[in-house]
């Protein structure tokens, strides 16, 4: 399956840069490019990427704002934020508005490729800038780590390294059913909207299995 991706970002060069390594990435094209919000919006319309590589630094319109915007249409792309800081206050505000994960602009053209293959497959890219960040509701009531079971730890602290179900499943050797049930209660748990969400709090209390900002294998 070759992957569509629209590249966000009001600089050309870089924009450039980005289709050049995508469109030598055999399973990846570029079918959209945006220099600002409203032209990401209405290509996303148009072309109908798979996932959207997000600047967050746009003129007229922010990328927190697209971002949001992205994730309410009715068939949302998947979106990863493309940053030069890690662990910025915008980029928990983008992870908040539904990015799936993040990934330094100083990163090699291969943990880019890596990082949209982990987010389109359904998994989180996460760097340790965003662990002092407790994303959850407003309000001052937080669901306590301590509540979760054993095995609801266990997948916790996959999820907090970006893994997906069935990568999860095949790590623990359990059924991706029964992954999804554990992810299900660990939202319910940690009174957190979705796993993305789960993972940013994950990293805030267990200790992941591999390098900050790498998925698993």
């Amino acid at each position: 399956m070759t992957l569509s991706i629209m590249v966000v970002d009001d600089h050309p060069v870089f924009r450039d840069g980005l289709t050049a390594l995508l469109s030598s990435t055999p399973d990846m094209r570029v079918c959209a490019l945006a220099g600002d919000g409203p032209e990401a919006l209405q290509a996303a319309e148009a072309d109908r990427p798979d996932v959207v590589l997000m600047d967050l630094n746009l003129p007229s319109m922010s990328g927190v704002e697209c971002t949001a915007r992205l994730s309410a249409l009715s068939d949302p792309p998947v979106i990863l934020v493309v940053t030069m800081v890690d662990g910025d206050e915008t980029v928990v505000a983008a992870l908040r508005a539904g990015a799936r994960g993040y990934v330094l602009k100083g990163s090699s053209g291969e943990e880019i490729v890596a990082a949209i293959r982990t987010v389109a497959a359904g998994g989180t890219v996460l760097g340790s800038g965003v662990a002092r960040h407790v994303l959850v509701g407003g309000g001052s009531s937080v669901g306590s780590p301590y509540s979760l079971t054993g095995r609801e730890r266990e997948v916790l602290e996959f999820l907090a390294t970006g893994a997906s179900n069935a990568q999860i499943a095949r790590a623990l050797g359990l059924s991706v059913k029964t992954v999804q049930n554990n992810v299900s209660r660990i939202l319910d748990k940690l009174q957190v909207a979705d796993r993305t969400q789960a993972a940013l709090r994950g990293r805030s209390i267990t200790a992941p299995r591999t390098g900050a900002g790498h998925p698993i294998d």
